[in-house]
């Protein structure tokens, strides 16, 4: 089976599965007689996200910002500290496990501490999203790097490699598919800190992003709009994991090739 047909095997189940819950949530809406405003059907929510397509687009445009830049910096932060720490022996026995006992804290407990250090809007959201997602790059950059095969290290020390020459060379590119996990996770997480400090911030307006609409709507018991910001959250977040997982795809192709080419040089 060719490739082609095997990708639209693979979008076309999940479309399959998305379309039977749909209708089966209508059809169970209708003949239950639940009030809309408890639970609204798939097609009234349709209906808000057209009628408020304009809105909504652009709320999604500021939360997808706000997403992409935290994820961003806790991609950035997390490989460099992550790096350092699985370096240097110290670092990984005191550091790793605080970082383990700070990610058990949820964010929306600090994200009221957050106000005082940055400005609401989207800096808020960008500080949101680079705290839920750093951790899971950090600790899988220090997996990946602390995996290293000895003998290889052994062999860069024969060489005189000095340590930042052994990170580049070596280091770096053996913990690729661990970190390329890593930041397959924080692409997902980006996105519930980009709402929750959305939550927070509490700015509106024109400017308002998905997690403000949400807010409005419940207040209004538009509970058809807050379901179709959620809606639009999710694809924001499918957005981005497609994105890293793509760039993760070429990362780790390329880091095999490598890994192949380099086996066969040997023989």
């Amino acid at each position: 089976m060719n490739a082609p047909a095997v990708g639209v095997r693979a979008v076309a189940w999940p479309l399959l599965g998305l379309a039977i819950v749909l209708g089966l949530w209508q059809i169970g809406v209708l003949l239950s007689g639940v009030a809309p405003y408890l639970l609204p059907p798939p097609t009234a929510i349709a209906r808000a996200m057209w009628e408020s397509r304009d809105m909504l687009a652009a709320a999604m445009g500021r939360t997808a910002l706000g997403a992409a830049i935290g994820f961003t910096c806790a991609a950035a932060a997390g490989i460099l500290l992550g790096s350092v720490i699985a370096l240097i022996p110290f670092l990984r026995r005191s550091l790793y496990p605080l970082a383990t006992i700070l990610q058990m804290v949820p964010v929306v407990a600090v994200a009221p501490l957050l106000q005082l250090w940055v400005d609401n809007g989207l800096p808020m959201a960008i500080l949101s999203a680079a705290i839920v997602a750093l951790f899971p790059v950090l600790a899988a950059t220090i997996d990946g790097q602390a995996s290293v095969d000895p003998g290889l290290r052994e062999l860069f020390k024969l060489h005189g490699a000095s340590p930042l020459r052994r990170w580049w060379k070596l280091d770096l590119p053996w913990s690729v598919p661990t970190t390329v996990t890593g930041l397959r996770i924080a692409a997902g997480l980006a996105v519930i800190g980009a709402v929750v400090g959305e939550f927070v911030s509490g700015y509106g307006g024109a400017r308002a992003p998905l997690g403000i609409v949400i807010q409005a709507a419940m207040r209004d018991a538009r509970t058809d709009l807050v379901f179709a910001a959620v809606a639009l959250t999710t694809v924001v977040g499918f957005a981005l994991f497609g994105a890293v997982s793509l760039l993760g795809w070429l990362l780790v192709r390329r880091w095999h090739a490598s890994a192949v080419n380099e086996s066969e040089d040997r023989r």
